[in-house]
């Protein structure tokens, strides 16, 4: 088990859970202080290279991901190593792509999905989903469901 980051570290985005996701963007320096122990890199291209366990998702500036099912595994798989692990979202500014992530995680926390950009913009960053389809992305995005049961009828 690795800690988590601390709450008052720059670009950390306390989930209503408690867990903690840091957002950043990749242009700009390693903050100071640990490394993540998990990333999710949300670029056009396939990111440098890092020392920690790693997952790239295709998703080009201003838009979408390119793969939805691969995104919604990405973001389920933040949510859960969020309890207990370090773990970043990071794209090239750390607003557009990162809020919108970080948004879907939110959803998976508990936030309901029509809320979930304006919890991101007041405990992330204001500015954090940039465009619309974004937005309406996150407003869509639904937490897993099970699988329906049978009766047993």
């Amino acid at each position: 088990m690795t800690a988590t980051w601390d709450p008052g570290t720059e670009g950390v985005l306390r989930l209503p859970s408690g867990r903690l996701v840091r957002g950043r963007g990749l242009r700009h320096p390693l903050p100071p202080g640990p490394a993540p122990r998990f990333g999710l890199y949300l670029l056009g291209r396939a990111p440098d290279p890092v020392p920690w366990d790693h997952r790239w998702l295709r998703w080009p500036d201003f838009r979408l991901p390119a793969d939805r099912a691969a995104a919604r595994a990405a973001f389920h798989e933040v949510w859960e190593r969020a309890a207990d692990e370090r773990v970043e979202v990071a794209c090239g500014g750390g607003k557009g792509r990162t809020g919108t992530a970080l948004a879907c995680v939110a959803v998976l926390d508990g936030v309901p999905a029509d809320e979930a950009v304006s919890y991101v913009r007041a405990h992330y960053t204001p500015r954090a989903v940039e465009t619309p389809w974004q937005r309406r992305y996150v407003r869509r995005f639904a937490p897993f469901s099970p699988a329906p049961q049978p009766d047993g009828d």
